[in-house]
């Protein structure tokens, strides 16, 4: 695929390519297992959906909060397994994407609890109070700035929340503190990588019911990538995760034609 461009590899340099290149390389060739994982991730979302849906219809914060909490908890499921999948690209790991997927339902689903908990929690009622002001006509330049910058404040810890889940085995504390003390360290690139996934969400409600056409086209997957695209040189600097990865999976390690030239 290459997002609209074609692929040319005999004229791109050998090894791990780097920038624009790099985006091309991981797209044109993992598009199809993104595409096929993000569905299996779009489906763990449909409960979350209904229940915010019924939770807005009935106007009621009782039920939002269980439907909210139970159906994060579902939709955490998929998500750990899209985040361990881009990652799995991102190191050149190319296996199978079913056994990816299947091997992340395993490995990671208690520890995707909670983070998909407090993000279902999040969106229901970022959703909810949305609806609310938006019945009542009393949104307001402060308000919507309120809520524009707690989305990137939320897309910000999960962007680091996130890949900790799928790729290390840590105490809750642990992935908090290391969420927090990257943010600090890398405040602009983290805060360049929620800032498009805060602008792509807001766009997609904004232009809805049409950008609804979209979401089984980019769904998930797409904005994902693009964050950890962004994110990645910096978390495997800070978090060392292709070094420990490595060392405990040699297979893991990729070769690239640079590498085995004499």
């Amino acid at each position: 695929m290459g997002l609209f461009f074609p692929m040319d590899d005999d004229k791109l340099p050998p090894g791990r390519r780097k920038g624009f290149a790099r985006y091309r390389e991981i797209l044109g060739r993992d598009f199809k297992q993104f595409y096929l994982t993000n569905l299996l991730a779009l489906a763990s979302f449909i409960p979350l959906g209904l229940g915010i849906g019924y939770a807005v219809l009935s106007q009621s914060v009782l039920v939002l909060i269980p439907v909210s909490l139970i159906g994060g908890m579902i939709a955490g499921q998929g998500l750990a397994a899209m985040y361990d999948l881009i990652l799995r690209r991102m190191r050149d790991v190319m296996d199978d994407w079913w056994t990816s997927f299947k091997r992340s339902l395993r490995q990671n689903w208690r520890a995707a609890l909670l983070p998909g908990a407090l993000e279902g929690l999040f969106l229901g009622f970022l959703v909810f109070s949305g609806a609310l002001i938006w019945w009542g006509g009393t949104l307001t330049l402060g308000t919507a700035a309120i809520l524009c910058a707690s989305v990137v404040i939320f897309c910000m810890i999960f962007s680091v929340w996130w890949p900790q889940v799928v790729l290390f085995e840590q105490r809750t504390l642990v992935r908090l503190k290391n969420c927090a003390l990257f943010c600090l360290q890398y405040f602009p690139q983290v805060l360049k990588a929620a800032a498009v996934q805060a602008g792509f969400w807001i766009l997609m409600f904004l232009l809805l019911p049409w950008s609804g056409f979209a979401v089984p086209v980019l769904g998930v997957w797409y904005i994902l990538f693009l964050a950890m695209f962004l994110l990645y040189d910096k978390l495997n600097e800070a978090f060392r995760i292709e070094e420990q990865i490595g060392a405990q999976f040699p297979e893991q390690i990729p070769i690239y034609d640079d590498e085995t030239e004499e």
